[in-house]
């Protein structure tokens, strides 16, 4: 099983992907423009990370 699912994409060349770490539940946003990209958690309002709660 990969760590890592997608549950979100917009774009093709400047792409936007949500993913969630399936053993934590913190869900990612990747951005990737060109050559370039970055990866950081997605934070609700009050800064903290958004965890989707994983089944057993």
């Amino acid at each position: 099983m990969n760590r890592f699912k997608k549950v979100y994409q917009q774009g093709t060349i400047d792409v936007i992907q949500i993913l969630v770490d399936t053993e934590t539940g913190v869900n990612y946003v990747f951005q990737k423009a060109g050559y370039a990209g970055g990866l950081t958690p997605l934070l609700d309002k009050d800064g903290k990370p958004i965890v989707t709660p994983q089944q057993e």
